[in-house]
């Protein structure tokens, strides 16, 4: 049984640094989907950083881990090192978000900026 969102994830998609928790139950993403949805907002990016803790490396699926940070900036929306973090993992899985994480960035400056 898992007892962490990070747990869940390692079990369902596996994990190149460290095995798997023993689980005796059968997994459906859709099930992890819900559980993420509703995750406490410090156990969502705990799960990409765990799992990916170099951000190119892992076997996270991009789509749960682009899911993750939306879900986390949603709850959080006011952390400029969180909205650092989503855009880093944005830039470097293809070129296609790369307007979301400039975007991204531009607001953690300005957030910075305001705080000074």
């Amino acid at each position: 049984m898992h007892t962490t969102l990070t747990e869940h994830a390692r079990c369902l998609f596996g994990d190149e640094h460290r095995a798997a928790p023993p689980c005796d139950r059968g997994h459906d993403e859709a099930h992890f989907l819900e559980e993420l949805t509703f995750a406490d907002a410090e156990a969502i990016p705990d799960m990409p950083r765990q799992l990916s803790p170099h951000l190119v490396d892992g076997y996270l699926p991009v789509r749960i881990r682009n899911l993750a940070y939306r879900l986390v900036l949603l709850r959080r929306p006011d952390e400029p090192a969180l909205m650092r973090e989503a855009a880093d993992s944005l830039h470097l899985h293809g070129p296609d978000r790369d307007d979301l994480a400039a975007g991204l960035r531009q607001r953690a400056g300005a957030l910075d900026a305001a705080a000074r």
